[in-house]
């Protein structure tokens, strides 16, 4: 099954949501699957209290930061 990701815009299979985030869930999984079938329960089983908190409860940083980190991090592999 795929459904179409908000982030990519395009569709993703669950697989490609499940390691997404260096190799942990994406932030949205639980939004975007929950319609289809109990995706929290299944995270809860496979994840760790702190991957779940650091993944779902704390805050996502505001997407100009996430940029400027990146812009930043490219900068510095670029002068390497």
């Amino acid at each position: 099954m795929k459904i179409r990701c908000p982030k990519l815009g395009h569709e993703v299979e669950f697989d490609y949501c499940r390691r997404e985030n260096n190799g942990l869930p994406c932030s949205r999984a639980i939004m975007c699957w929950s319609g289809h079938f109990d995706v929290e329960s299944f995270f809860r089983k496979e994840l760790s209290p702190d991957e779940w908190n650091k993944i779902f409860e704390s805050p996502s940083k505001p997407k100009i930061v996430s940029l400027l980190e990146l812009i930043e991090q490219a900068k510095k592999t670029k002068h390497k």
